[in-house]
C-alpha cells in the first residue's frame, strides 16, 4: 500500500494542482473506483467479483466500475488526475499526494489502522536503540519513513543519528540477506517473509503507534456533494463484505481464502496480516475512531512530518498550508484552503440502517 514513485506523483499533483481539481464534479450515473493489493483493501475486489459493488450500484441506480492496481501510486496518479472519482489510500498519503495536488479528497470509509503491518527490522541486533549509526533501508518519504521517524523518536533519536537508504519494495527481501544491508523498514508480507530469516530481529512495529496508519476509500468531494448516492453505495459496499469477512462461517472462511489468494498467499497466510490489522468491521467502529481526538493529534504528526520533508508543496511556509476537516467541522490548517476532509456521514448512515 505504499509507494516507490513519490517523485513522478507529487510532479503529478502539481500539475493537476495547476489545470485544475481532478474529477469534474457533476450529477452522474457512472464511477470509478481505484484499489491496489493490501490486506484492508482486499476487500474491494471480493466485492466486486462477487457481485455486492452491483448490489449495492444497482440499488442506487447507478453504475460502479472497480478496478484494481498492481501499482499503488499509480492508483493515486489516476485518481489525482480525475481518471477515478474514488481511491483506497493512507491518511498520510491522501494528504501529501491528491490533497496537496489541489484535488479537494474525502475520506469516506475508515476501514482500518496499521497494527503490525509495518515494522522496523535489525539484523543481529535485538534493541531498537542499536539502530544508532546504522544504514536503514526504505521505501524513502513513504509511511516507512514515518514509522521510522516515529521509532526514533521513542529512543530519543532523530533521523540525523541514521543514514536513510532509498529501496524499492520488491527489492527489500533479496537486499536483506546482503551483508551490506543491517537495518530495514517495510510492510507485510515482506515483515513476515525478512522476519523469517536468521538473524533478523523485529524492534518496532506499528502496532506501538496505533491509529496513525490509517486506510481509507476516499472520493472527490464534490462528486460526493453532486452524488451523495454513490457514497452511499461505497458504504454499503464495505460493510456488506465486512459482515461475509470476519464471519466464523465457511462462507467467511471461503471469502478470506479468495482474498488471500487474490494477493499471493494463503487464507493462512491473509488472516495473519489480518491480526497485525485493526479493522473496524462494524460501522460504529469506525465513527467512533474518525470521531476521537485522537486523530486530529495524529494529522497533526503526519503533516509536520510531511512538511519537514518538503512533500506539502515546495512554496508551503508551514504545515498549516492545507485545512484538514475533521468530522466536528474543525479544521487543521488554513479553513481558506480545506483539501483533505474525514467525514462520518455515510459510515452512520450504515450504522443506522438507512444506506
Amino acid at each position: 500500500m505504499k509507494f516507490t514513485r513519490l517523485v513522478s506523483a507529487l510532479a503529478l499533483a502539481m500539475l493537476v494542482a495547476a489545470a485544475g481539481t481532478g474529477a469534474e464534479a457533476q450529477q452522474k450515473n457512472d464511477f470509478k473506483v481505484a484499489w491496489s493489493i493490501y490486506v484492508g483493501w482486499m476487500p474491494w475486489g471480493y466485492a466486486a467479483d462477487n457481485g455486492i459493488v452491483k448490489k449495492w450500484a444497482d440499488k442506487y441506480g447507478i453504475s460502479i466500475e472497480v478496478t484494481q492496481f498492481n501499482d499503488y501510486v499509480e492508483s493515486m496518479n489516476q485518481y489525482t488526475a480525475g481518471a477515478y472519482d474514488a481511491v483506497t489510500l493512507t491518511n498520510m498519503d491522501g494528504l501529501s499526494i491528491p490533497a496537496a495536488g489541489g484535488v479537494d479528497t474525502t475520506a469516506v470509509i475508515i476501514g482500518d489502522f496499521s497494527a503490525g503491518n509495518d515494522a522496523v527490522i535489525l539484523k543481529d541486533k535485538t534493541a531498537l536503540a542499536d539502530i544508532k549509526g546504522l544504514s536503514v533501508n526504505l521505501v524513502e518519504f513513504s509511511v516507512s519513513h514515518y514509522l521510522l521517524a516515529r521509532a526514533l523518536e521513542s529512543v530519543g533519536l532523530t533521523e540525523r543519528d541514521v543514514n536513510v537508504v532509498n529501496t524499492s519494495d520488491p527489492d527489500m527481501v533479496g537486499a536483506f540477506q546482503t551483508p551490506d544491508v543491517s537495518a530495514m523498514v517495510t510492510w507485510n508480507p515482506m515483515v513476515s517473509e525478512i522476519a523469517a530469516l536468521p538473524g533478523a530481529h523485529k524492534v518496532f512495529d506499528s502496532a506501538q503507534i496505533p491509529g496513525e496508519i490509517i486506510d481509507m476509500m476516499v472520493a472527490n468531494t464534490q462528486v460526493l456533494t453532486d452524488n451523495p448516492n454513490f457514497g452511499k453505495a461505497l458504504a454499503g459496499i464495505w460493510y456488506d463484505t465486512m459482515a461475509i469477512m470476519t464471519a466464523q462461517t465457511p462462507e467467511g472462511a471461503a471469502a478470506r481464502a479468495a482474498m488471500g489468494a487474490a494477493s499471493g498467499t494463503d487464507q493462512q497466510g491473509f488472516e495473519a496480516q489480518l491480526a497485525a490489522t485493526k479493522l473496524f468491521p462494524t460501522p460504529a467502529e469506525a465513527v467512533t475512531f474518525v470521531t476521537s481526538p485522537d486523530l486530529q493529534t495524529t494529522m497533526d504528526k503526519v503533516r509536520a512530518f510531511l512538511f519537514d520533508k518538503g512533500l506539502l508543496g515546495s512554496g508551503a511556509a508551514s504545515a498549516d498550508v492545507i485545512g484538514i476537516e475533521l468530522p466536528g467541522g474543525e479544521v487543521l490548517g488554513d479553513p481558506a484552503n480545506v483539501k483533505l476532509r474525514f467525514t462520518d456521514v455515510y459510515m452512520k448512515e450504515a450504522a443506522a440502517g438507512t444506506l
